[in-house]
């Protein structure tokens, strides 16, 4: 073989193995975001990162939470995405998380990361509770118009009321832990069990129910406002409600797991979640994002929906998360859809 043979032959089989080394380090996330959202971050990401393919477990955040807790002693992914920050909280407690802060961490409202020193986990955008009511199919039922949590617990409105299970929706469990800090422990589950007898069932989807309202197939679904306000974007006619007591919110946010085997790659996602591009990318889905001035205005978005937001103890909620959803299952899951 002559010398420029033998450079040629060098240089292909360098570009082989270079090509091989490209996505050589592969990382299992964990997640909850709408599944047709996870290839376009993907896809970003990569751009950035081409040597990292990102392998998606997506399922709702009760079903990753439970997974998670499962694997505790055995880890098999190595980040979780856009999951409840009450979840992370919980897995935080169970020392389950790898603590970091990623570049560009002091952009983020403070209250959307964890306020230890580097932070266990940080946020990315906000879902806000609100109640979807389609006012085509209302007005054929002589329905009244509620305004408030408690109006749903209303005779009028038997069989006409969708919400979330809280055991599989991150929606459905602000519902509930919210409805236990508006009202208390005991006019809380008092309070459920009257809006218990109005619901038609509980989905496994936060956003549902709001769907399931925009599509005429129920009245009233409780869900959060952002899927309302496409939904009404879209055509729909639907009236998204604040309720005057307050409403429940809670943020999706993104940690390490504990344990991983590609840290280094784990670390450079973690950094993309708090780009500014990353923002822009949430907004697409949610009206509220973790860096101040970026969400552009979202059409048909209720006013005064941030001066409803209740001062959400998170806390509260994740130190209780099993607690409460042991109850809610042994009082409600009879009228749950099937999995």
């Amino acid at each position: 073989m002559n010398f420029k043979l033998t450079t040629a032959v060098s240089a292909l089989i360098g570009a082989a193995m270079a090509t091989a080394a490209i996505a050589q380090t592969e990382l299992t996330v964990y997640t909850a975001v709408e599944a047709e959202d996870l290839p376009r971050y993907a896809e970003k990401f990569n751009e950035v990162n081409p040597d990292i393919t990102v392998n998606w477990v997506r399922d709702s955040t009760g079903v990753i939470t439970a997974k998670l807790l499962a694997e505790r002693d055995n880890p098999q992914a190595d980040v979780i995405w856009g999951l409840a920050a009450t979840s992370l909280l919980l897995l935080k407690s169970e020392g389950m998380l790898e603590a970091y802060a990623p570049a560009g961490v002091e952009k983020l409202n403070a209250k959307f990361v964890d306020k230890d020193t580097p932070p266990a986990w940080v946020g990315m955008d906000a879902w806000v509770a609100a109640v979807c009511v389609n006012t085509v199919e209302s007005e054929k039922l002589g329905l009244d118009m509620p305004t408030s949590w408690k109006d749903l617990t209303d005779p009028q409105y038997e069989g006409h009321v969708i919400m979330p299970n809280p055991n599989s929706s991150g929606t459905g469990f602000l519902d509930v832990s919210s409805w236990l800090q508006m009202f208390g422990e005991d006019e809380g589950w008092a309070y459920m069990d009257a809006l218990h007898n109005n619901i038609a069932r509980y989905t496994h989807s936060g956003s549902k129910p709001c769907k399931l309202a925009a599509s005429g197939e129920i009245p009233i679904g409780i869900s959060f406002a952002f899927r309302g306000a496409k939904s009404k974007a879209e055509g729909a006619p639907l009236e998204i409600i604040v309720p005057s007591e307050g409403v429940g919110w809670d943020m999706e946010a993104t940690a390490i797991v504990a344990g991983t085997d590609a840290l280094e790659a784990a670390q450079k996602l973690v950094d993309f979640t708090v780009t500014e591009d990353a923002m822009r990318m949430y907004n697409v889905g949610y009206a509220v994002v973790a860096i101040d001035g970026i969400a552009e205005p979202v059409e048909h978005f209720p006013e005064g929906l941030a001066d409803a937001m209740i001062d959400n103890d998170f806390e509260f909620a994740a130190n209780n998360r099993a607690r409460i959803l042991e109850e809610w299952q042994k009082r409600y899951d009879g009228k749950s859809e099937p999995k």
